[in-house]
């Protein structure tokens, strides 16, 4: 792992880049996986399960019966893990409620925004190497509190056609019942233009590989919502001489074992923190089981030497993390200085693991620096936000000429005889 030294500005930009994929094939291979679907429904679901995931599959959606039997096989103490981390994600997620506020903008002229649920949308759920239960929870919670009527969830089972017990259960337990067994590209696909099975959405959530990423970024040209742009997961840590080399390697090697392309990026005030990291870093991921998988992941990585605290901020909000992380005594105030950023732990006892799982906040974040434009899921991401306006007789006399004025200065008269027609009645 190279140590960069106060890189100069010009510098930073290749400096911070991201693994780079060649897209152009893997569109080709996405689209027609896309059209496939679209034109062919639910045997083109079951075709893609057997090639990609070699499973034969007769019925895509999972039984009560299954989800049952599931709920069943559940460790006892991972449910109650389970529910303390719904309690605060619910929590978190329902104070983001927003009332209804009217307002008066003139005398008779009367406006308001409401936000109303989004009817129908899906969730995916990755499955691989690591079944994401977690992101159900931090998917269906939200849907659930802004009342959404329809909530489809597909996600892969394995070579049995059986889908992963606590998904299942984490399934039950927000009261979603519409699930499929589904993964990859075929998934976006089947929620975008609808099966005879899986029912059509106007939006979908949710990470997943290059495929799945890419097919939501393709299926978004035909109309239909996504979440955000998102890539590979991705965290930088900001430490100074007050971090723990332990608790960052530690950091650092949650985010690399998520996968191959993943990022971990390091800005330190000094060398010889950088030096203890590595040697942490190099102890801890013996003992770990995905330890190739975080091993190729800091390949990827990025250990920056910063000695003033201004220009490591301004480095880090140029990167533009999923999670930054802030392992210092002053990581409260050093907090003000984030400007670009998916989501902020702050403080020695602030894993990121605590944001991926409990304390409440939602770990579906923008990646691949469009923090810079771009939030987290929130309660907002599941509704629309509608405006209203009433007017009366009075509103419109006051407001009138205002709108004749400019719709005649831009040269729509029928926009000024919508209002003209009106005030000629009212001043009979």
């Amino acid at each position: 792992m190279k140590i960069f030294e106060n890189p100069v500005k010009e510098a930073w930009k290749q400096l911070l880049q991201r693994p780079v994929l060649d897209t152009s094939a893997l569109e080709e291979k996405v689209a027609a996986i896309l059209k496939d679907v679209k034109n062919n429904g639910d045997a083109a679901v079951k075709k893609y399960a057997l090639q990609f995931d070699a499973v034969q599959l007769e019925e895509l959606k999972v039984s009560e019966q299954e989800i049952a039997a599931a709920v069943a096989a559940v460790d006892d103490d991972l449910k109650a893990a389970i529910a303390i981390a719904k309690n605060n994600i619910t929590k978190f997620h329902e104070a983001q409620k927003e009332k209804v506020t009217t307002v008066e903008t003139m005398n008779g002229v009367v406006c308001w925004r409401k936000a109303v649920a989004i009817e129908k949308v899906g969730l995916y759920i990755p499955g691989g190497t690591a079944p994401l239960f977690s992101t159900l929870l931090m998917l269906g919670i939200p849907a659930t509190i802004a009342g959404c009527k329809d909530i489809v969830v597909c996600t892969p089972c394995d070579k049995n056609g059986k889908v992963n017990d606590v998904v299942l259960y984490v399934a039950q337990l927000i009261g979603i019942k519409n699930i499929f067994k589904a993964g990859g590209v075929q998934a976006i696909a089947a929620m975008a233009y609808g099966t005879a099975t899986i029912p059509q959405v106007y939006k979908i959530f949710g990470p997943g590989n290059q495929y799945v990423t890419c097919a939501k970024q393709l299926i978004s040209k035909d109309g239909v919502a996504i979440d955000m742009p998102a890539g590979p997961s991705e965290v930088a840590v900001y430490a100074d001489e007050t971090g723990n080399a332990g608790f960052i390697a530690a950091d650092l090697l949650s985010q690399a074992e998520h996968g191959a392309d993943s990022q971990v990026v390091l800005v330190a005030n000094s060398q010889s923190i950088i030096e203890a990291v590595i040697a942490e870093l190099r102890q801890q991921y013996e003992k770990l089981p995905r330890k190739q998988i975080a091993m190729q992941a800091l390949h990827n990585s990025r250990l920056i030497v910063m000695e003033q605290v201004d220009e490591a901020f301004a480095l880090l909000n140029e990167y533009a993390p999923e999670h930054l992380i802030i392992a210092s005594d002053n990581a409260l105030l050093l907090a003000e200085k984030v400007i670009n950023a998916g989501s902020v732990f702050i403080g020695h006892y602030s894993p990121e693991s605590a944001g991926d799982y409990a304390s409440g906040t939602n770990h579906t974040l923008p990646t691949n620096g469009y923090a810079k434009a771009y939030s987290g899921v929130s309660l907002d991401s599941f509704v629309k936000k509608i405006t209203f306006q009433q007017l009366s007789k009075e509103g419109l006399k006051n407001i009138g000429g205002a709108v004749e004025a400019m719709a005649a200065a831009e040269g729509l008269d029928a926009h000024k005889n919508a209002v003209t027609i009106r005030l000629n009645e009212i001043n009979k």
